[in-house]
């Protein structure tokens, strides 16, 4: 059941613990997106954060949720290795591999107004839905 509608592309589940969202898109990319929206609006205040600086990457995985998975985890390392806050996400599928444009700006305690920390995004209730299209990811908070 959903407690908060999301206007991103997103909304919040309910979850005893962690944040588990559901994230609903045109198309796979676009949910992909979503899903990183939805990682980043936990972290901070996304309306503070300006498009400064590019970031682009890529990751591989043998499925769909694995690829998901991957892109998530990624992003997680970014933050926490470079404290890179991103606001906007341009994915593109690749045989066996997605690749990713993602901008923002480094955080900045006083103007972007942290929220709290995501830990990691975990494989527990992790599903992605081709036909809908839609993914759904837990975090563990």
């Amino acid at each position: 059941m959903a407690d908060e509608k999301g206007e991103r592309g997103y909304e919040l589940l309910e979850h005893t613990a962690d944040v588990l969202v559901r994230c609903r898109g045109a198309t796979l990319e676009e949910c992909f997106e979503n899903a990183a929206v939805a990682l980043f609006d936990q972290i901070a205040d996304l309306g503070r954060v300006e498009t400064r600086r590019p970031c682009l990457f890529q990751v591989e995985g043998g499925s769909r949720e694995e690829l998901l998975y991957a892109f998530l985890s990624e992003l997680i390392f970014l933050f926490d290795a470079y404290g890179m806050l991103f606001r906007e996400f341009t994915v593109a599928f690749e045989e066996g591999s997605l690749r990713c444009r993602a901008v923002g700006e480094e955080l900045d305690m006083d103007r972007h107004e942290p929220k709290g920390a995501v830990k990691a995004v975990t494989y527990h209730m992790l599903d992605v839905n081709e036909d809908e299209p839609s993914v759904t990811v837990l975090f563990d908070v």
